[in-house]
């Protein structure tokens, strides 16, 4: 099969497709085959230097800002739709750049960005921006006034949702955005560049600059930049808060996870064994929400260990453009080796292999679903991030064993809990310290706040809250007869 030629030239600074200051390339090659895609250029310094200073003309003199909330939340449906309409062009775009499965990429990287479009649309538009309430001497004015000029750096795993769930609050707020998006998932990302010029946003507003680790350092420390939102790892995040705290700048960090699906004695095996691929194998592994820890009671234990090896086992293993692939290849060959260096630790840790614990052979970047039983929770496997096709069913006592191995861990982005009594499962959730946690099945929802405690992160993301992130808060004292409270 012929791979079409994705190639872009140039970055999209200020409204315009801008050359870079720097020749330097970035090869994307297709996950499952090995071949390249196309190139994409690597924005420098310079190029950042030019990309957050065009944002900061838009915001500080553009239209942008000050355009009323009802012409704001147009131009943003418009970008929702000139967004649906490249939909199978971007779906299968990610797909061939990070292996994810089309039957998920669609969903993931056309619908719900279009639908957090509408959903911020909508919410700016119900008055959410500025309110009047009463006091003392007559009234003050609320407002929620943009924060300025944001920095949204997107990982590669999910790049068009996680883009998004920067992008689409913080255009509803009135900020204007420079988009850092990963190397891996470069070419993507210019969709949202063409959508951005079809429908006419105003220059400056979005801006796609692909590059590098110093290069988005630069942008993180540029002092021109109010705000930085960062999806991607631990270690990066870390230092990222560091940079921010020192210079007094807000971020909103979603890290790693490692979470924990706790199966009680009463679990409908059935339902569980169902959801498994959603839960503990969406896109190949390739996922922080990955409830990569099976808890299992030591009542029901090799039963449920037989349930997850035979899920593993049942994932069909191939080119994720073809429907019924349910596991595709890790994103590269250097991400493949790291997943394959977690099995060959955990195997010499002696955890016991039930499935898979190979790469395979031929083109593309491909692992095996693997399923490891009889992990110490302490254990590497058990505690660190894996990022690829790989699960730990742990062993427990009885609940409160249970609770504190989930809680047993630097991370706390997801998880889950199954029984067939949902107010035991809800009493489970409220004591696992973690952003988020389903009874009976896990969706992020996107009218709700998404984000992690502990290492998983700071801020939250989506719903009501994923607005607030993006503003800063300004009182106006009104000294008003009319509205005095007292009088």
């Amino acid at each position: 099969m012929t791979v079409p030629d994705y190639t872009r030239e140039c970055l999209f600074i200020g409204g315009r497709w801008t050359a870079p200051h720097s020749t330097d390339t970035r090869p994307v090659y297709e996950a499952a085959t090995g071949q390249l895609l196309g190139t994409a250029p690597l924005a420098d310094a310079g190029d950042i230097d030019a990309a957050v200073r065009a944002a900061r003309t838009a915001f500080d003199w553009g239209p942008w800002p000050s355009m009323p909330v009802a012409e704001r939340a147009v131009m943003l449906r418009a970008l929702a739709a000139e967004l649906d309409r490249r939909g199978d062009f971007t779906a299968e775009l990610v797909t061939r750049e990070n292996g994810m499965p089309s039957a998920v990429s669609r969903g993931s990287n056309v619908s719900v960005p279009v639908a957090l479009l509408h959903r911020y649309a909508d919410l700016i538009e119900s008055g959410r921006l500025e309110e009047v309430r009463p006091s003392l001497r007559g009234a003050t004015i609320v407002r929620r006034a943009p924060v300025g000029v944001v920095a949204a750096i997107v990982p590669w795993n999910f790049p068009q949702l996680i883009a998004m769930a920067k992008i689409a609050p913080a255009l509803a707020a009135g900020c204007t955005v420079v988009v850092k998006p990963s190397p891996e998932t470069a070419l993507d990302a210019y969709v949202l560049a063409d959508a951005a010029e079809a429908v006419g946003l105003p220059d400056g507003v979005l801006n796609v600059v692909p590059a590098e680790r110093d290069a988005s350092a630069a942008l993180v420390a540029h002092p021109c930049v109010d705000k930085v939102s960062f999806t991607g790892s631990t270690a990066a995040g870390r230092h990222i808060g560091e940079v921010c705290g020192r210079l007094l700048r807000p971020v909103t960090l979603e890290l790693g996870g490692k979470s924990a699906s706790i199966v009680l004695d009463d679990a409908d095996l059935d339902v569980f064994a169902d959801r498994l691929a959603t839960t503990s194998f969406i896109n190949n592994g390739q996922a922080c929400v990955l409830h990569s820890r099976i808890l299992a009671p030591r009542s029901r234990y090799e039963e449920i260990v037989d349930i997850v090896a035979e899920k593993a086992r049942s994932l069909v293993v191939g080119n994720p453009l073809d429907a019924d692939v349910t596991c595709g290849p890790m994103v590269s060959e250097a991400h493949r080796n790291r997943v394959v260096g977690h099995i060959e630790a955990a195997r010499a840790s002696g955890a016991r292999l039930v499935t898979g614990g190979q790469a395979l052979d031929g083109d593309g970047w491909f692992v095996q679903p693997t399923v490891f039983a009889d992990v110490d929770p302490r254990s590497r496997l058990a505690q660190d991030e894996v990022f690829g096709p790989v699960v730990a069913v742990i062993p427990y006592e009885d609940a409160d064993d249970a609770v504190a191995i989930a809680n047993d861990n630097p991370y706390g982005l997801a998880g889950t809990v199954w029984t067939r009594d949902e107010r035991r499962g809800v009493e489970i959730a409220r004591r696992i310290r973690t952003g988020t946690f389903g009874v009976n099945y896990y969706q992020m929802d996107l009218g709700a706040p998404f984000g992690g405690t502990k290492s998983s992160g700071l801020g939250r993301e989506l719903g009501p809250e994923g607005l607030d992130a993006f503003v800063e808060y300004q009182s106006i004292y009104v000294e008003s007869r009319e509205r005095k409270v007292g009088a």
